[in-house]
């Protein structure tokens, strides 16, 4: 194995186990690592650091241990083993709940596989690599999975959009083990379908569930409408909140075939619920004060720093356009899934909003990813769902 060495006093982040170390940390490189390679990790002096993935860009190593240890398929599997465990614990596995069979099993540094993520929809798992050296384990982890999850015997590869472009490899998405399947997944007892061969992440996004559960317990009696919908999950909770109405949008008119489906799934040809294809600015010029619960959950407008600006800027605009629109009394779910937006800058772009909108704006909940979804503590940017709920008078 290939070891890299670190600069003096560099090995600070890795001694309070951060899982990432940059490039300007290394000061060499003994031999000629290929991105994907395992490498281990030394400090100045030749003392044993950690090992992990080796990488070309700014994250030049993802550490997997801080033990000098095999990585081999025991360890694989103990780490799967120990992720499936807390999903045990968390009451969301298929031996311990009836009512929701999709869930987050690898949340990356959460679980301690950095540039790994992998989302269960009942028989069907879907794995996605963010790194070359999770890419180059693929088979092993599918083989391991269908082992250590008990329902699953499909597993769908997902990492043709996700894998770092400098990568000199050729990816190509599907399925590992088994073969294709409509799977219904089931969330809180509803039902939905999840498009992991096209649409975005891994089919649906888990870690709002939580979320929508909470727009359910203010729905009653409400006219909602929900932005950025894609697949509907929380018009489908609106509507099981007792809802009067429950208009959805996207840009993307898959997302809004998929939303009706998922509506139709639930409520058959319920006359409460209409879905629009549009741009979202553009719809919310011309609502007229016509809701009073919105939901405001768009794509990340920041996936790097570089655009942090732009994005924060997106924020107070939209959020601006809801606070403007929304009824007297009326309630704003609004969110961000930036990473490289903080809970402060998130918090600082609606209140510029609503200083803006001149209404008076009150926070009743802080939210944030649900516990499938960990936050390694030693690894603080992992926390990148950042939501608040907010009352308007």
């Amino acid at each position: 194995m290939i070891t890299i060495q670190l600069k003096p006093r560099k090995e600070e982040n890795v001694l309070r186990f951060h899982p990432w170390i940059f490039s300007g940390a290394i000061a060499r490189i003994k031999g000629k690592p290929e991105e994907g390679d395992l490498v281990r990790v030394v400090d100045c002096e030749g003392n044993f650091l950690a090992i992990g993935h080796y990488q070309i860009g700014s994250i030049m190593i993802r550490i997997l241990t801080f033990q000098d240890e095999p990585i081999d398929r025991d360890f694989w599997k103990e780490r799967l083993v120990q992720a499936y465990k807390l999903r045990q614990a968390l009451r969301l596995t298929k031996d311990t709940n009836t009512q929701t069979n999709a869930f987050r099993l690898i949340h990356g540094e959460g679980d301690n596989l950095p540039g790994l993520v992998i989302d269960i929809y009942d028989s069907t798992a879907v794995l996605q690599a963010h790194s070359v050296g999770m890419h180059m384990v693929r088979q092993v982890l599918a083989e391991l999975l269908v082992e250590v999850v008990e329902g699953v015997e499909n597993v769908y590869y997902k990492s043709e959009s996700t894998l770092p472009f400098k990568a000199p490899i050729e990816v190509e998405d599907g399925y590992l083990i088994g073969h294709e399947t409509e799977t219904i997944a089931m969330e809180n007892g509803l039902k939905f379908y999840a498009d992991w061969l096209k649409g975005q992440k891994t089919g649906f996004f888990i870690d709002q569930r939580d979320n929508r559960e909470l727009l359910e317990s203010y729905a009653k009696g409400r006219d909602v409408l929900n932005m950025f919908c894609y697949t509907g999950g929380f018009s489908f909770y609106a509507m099981r909140g007792g809802a009067n109405l429950v208009h959805s949008v996207d840009s993307s008119a898959k997302a809004i075939d998929l939303t009706n489906r998922n509506i139709k799934l639930n409520f058959g040809d319920d006359a409460r619920h209409e879905a629009f294809t549009a741009d979202a600015f553009k719809f919310l010029d011309n609502i007229d004060g016509k809701y009073d619960l919105i939901v405001l959950d768009p794509p990340a407008f920041a996936k790097h720093r570089d655009v942090l600006r732009n994005a924060l800027q997106g924020y107070r605009k939209i959020n601006a356009k809801a606070f403007e629109q929304i009824k007297p009394g009326g309630i704003l779910f609004t969110f961000s899934c930036s990473q490289a937006v903080s809970k402060e800058q998130f918090r600082l772009a609606v209140f510029s909003a609503a200083a803006q909108s001149k209404r008076s704006v009150r926070i009743l909940h802080q939210m944030t990813q649900p516990a499938d979804h960990p936050i390694n503590i030693y690894h603080p940017e992992g926390e990148y769902l950042k939501g608040l709920v907010l009352y308007v008078e």
